[in-house]
């Protein structure tokens, strides 16, 4: 089963991090601070128990990192 895929990324308008949905492009949630997003497991939180793979921006909008949740779902084959 293929994992859902997210992205987190800087919304200017909004001054918060967002985490969307990549196949909707709908946000799934808003964060204050890219570090709370980031820490204590809030992404895997946001993903929910079916999992997934979030691509984290800078607030440039250049990627920074891909994190897989659970992190037994991640593909032991790729680079990385």
């Amino acid at each position: 089963m293929a994992l859902s895929k997210f992205t987190l990324d800087y919304n200017e308008k909004k001054g918060k991090w967002d985490l969307t949905n990549d196949k909707t492009d709908k946000v799934v949630k808003s964060f204050e601070t890219k570090d709370a997003a980031t820490t204590a497991g809030a992404l895997k939180k946001a993903v929910g128990k079916e999992g997934g793979s979030v691509k984290i921006q800078k607030a440039d909008g250049k990627f920074q990192e891909e994190r897989t949740y659970p992190k037994s779902e991640d593909p032991k084959s790729s680079k990385g």
